[in-house]
């Protein structure tokens, strides 16, 4: 008995690498692909310090930085191998008719990625941006150097991404069983919660207006997930 679980979770330990390994190649294809527009996703990055360029104090800062958009845009390419490899990892089981809910979780999870990036990028960062630079800037001379920006904002393009994926995930889990509508609606107050802690943990700025543009959108995913459990 013992040497049949040791085979079965040197098993799960095979499958864990292989399709870590599947997922890396994917991520390193697509952001290899991704370099043929990562100077226009560069300079849309940048769009918001206005005419002040960011400032290079490393003789690598620009290609760390370069490489760090791609890699974004890579993994936005890739989520569906990502989602895709997660899901039948954590869930081997799923039957026939659970599987035909992968066709539905795998681009939907793509596209509420890149809806998520592009809402962090386009609507965001600018508000943040503009409000950090008139942060004091009669005492403050504000310089931005470029490998901290970039990493500044991949982190919150990452981080809203991620957050976008709420309706599915609360879809997917109703579907397993996991969760009920009862249960989501009863602590809609604990998600709210939730929602305000992590809106303050993913908003780059101290002022509750900008952590209202993350909020608002998060608490609006989180019913559109009520309502899509309802449908499942």
């Amino acid at each position: 008995m013992a040497k049949q679980q040791q085979m079965t979770l040197l098993g799960h330990l095979q499958e864990f690498k292989d399709r870590l390994v599947k997922a890396a190649i994917a991520l390193g294809v697509t952001t290899l692909f991704s370099l043929i527009f990562t100077r226009r996703a560069l300079q849309l990055l940048i769009a918001p310090l206005g005419g002040n360029k960011p400032q290079i104090l490393q003789p690598t800062g620009g290609i760390v930085s370069y490489f760090k958009v791609a890699f974004i845009l890579g993994i936005v390419l890739a989520m569906p191998v990502i989602i895709y490899q997660v899901v039948r990892f954590v869930m081997p089981g799923l039957t026939r008719q659970e599987s035909r809910y992968l066709y539905i979780m795998v681009p939907g999870a793509t596209v509420s990625f890149a809806l998520g990036v592009a809402f962090a990028g386009l609507v965001m960062l600018p508000f943040s941006i503009r409000y950090l630079q008139g942060f004091m800037s009669d005492i403050f001379n504000y310089d931005f150097e470029i490998n901290r920006y970039i990493s500044f904002v991949t982190s919150v393009l990452l981080w809203v991404g991620l957050s976008f994926e709420t309706p599915l995930i609360i879809f997917f889990l109703v579907k397993m069983g996991v969760i009920n509508v009862q249960l989501l609606t009863q602590n809609r107050k604990y998600a709210i919660l939730i929602v305000a802690i992590l809106a303050a943990i993913i908003t780059p700025t101290p002022d509750p207006f900008n952590m209202l543009i993350v909020m608002a959108p998060l608490i609006l995913l989180y019913e559109v997930g009520v309502l899509l459990a309802r449908l499942a």
